[in-house]
C-alpha cells in the first residue's frame, strides 16, 4: 500500500470515528442519561445536565485529536511520514489524553461531591483514566520515535 492510499484509510477512518463520536454525544449519551434519571423516578433530574455537560466537554478533546490526526495523515499522504511536524502533532495528542483523563476523574469526582454521580461510575472512571494514560504514554513513545526517525533520514538525505 502506497502512502496516498494509506492516508486516505486513515482519513476514513477519523471521519466514521467522528460521525460515531457525534452520534454518541448527541444521541445516546442524551437518551441513556434520561433514562437512567426516569429509572430512579426523577430523583436525579438536577443531574442529568451537568453530567451531559461533563461528558460534552470530555469529549471535546477527543475531537481535537482527531483533527490533528487529519494533520498527521494528510503528512504521510505527501510522503512526510517521518517529520518533526508529525513527532510535536503526535505529542500534542499525548498532551491531549493525559488532560483529559485526569479531567475525567476529577471531574466524576467533583460531580460525586454535588451527588451528581454515583460511587460505582467513579470507580468505573478509573478505567477510562488508565485507558487515557495509557493512550498518552504510547503517543509519547510514538512520537519519540518519530522524531528518531525523521533525524535518522534527515541525516540519510544529507548523505547522497
Amino acid at each position: 500500500m502506497d502512502q496516498k492510499k494509506l492516508a486516505l484509510w486513515l482519513k476514513i477512518i477519523i471521519i466514521v470515528t467522528a460521525l460515531c463520536g457525534i452520534a454518541i454525544c448527541g444521541l445516546v449519551l442524551p437518551m441513556v442519561g434520561q433514562s437512567i434519571a426516569d429509572s430512579y423516578g426523577g430523583d436525579f433530574d438536577y443531574a442529568f445536565w451537568p453530567c451531559l455537560i461533563f461528558l460534552w466537554i470530555f469529549a471535546l478533546p477527543c475531537f481535537a485529536a482527531l483533527i490533528i490526526g487529519w494533520r498527521i495523515a494528510s503528512n504521510i499522504g505527501r510522503g512526510r511520514s517521518f517529520c518533526e511536524e508529525n513527532a510535536k502533532l503526535i505529542s500534542l495528542i499525548s498532551i491531549l489524553a493525559a488532560a483529559d483523563a485526569v479531567f475525567f476523574f476529577v471531574g466524576n469526582v467533583v460531580l460525586l461531591m454535588f451527588s451528581c454521580n454515583h460511587p460505582g461510575f467513579v470507580l468505573l472512571s478509573l478505567i477510562v483514566t488508565f485507558l487515557g494514560i495509557a493512550i498518552s504514554i504510547g503517543m509519547a513513545c510514538l512520537s519519540h520515535l518519530v522524531r528518531k526517525a525523521a533525524s535518522l533520514q534527515e541525516e540519510s538525505d544529507l548523505t547522497i
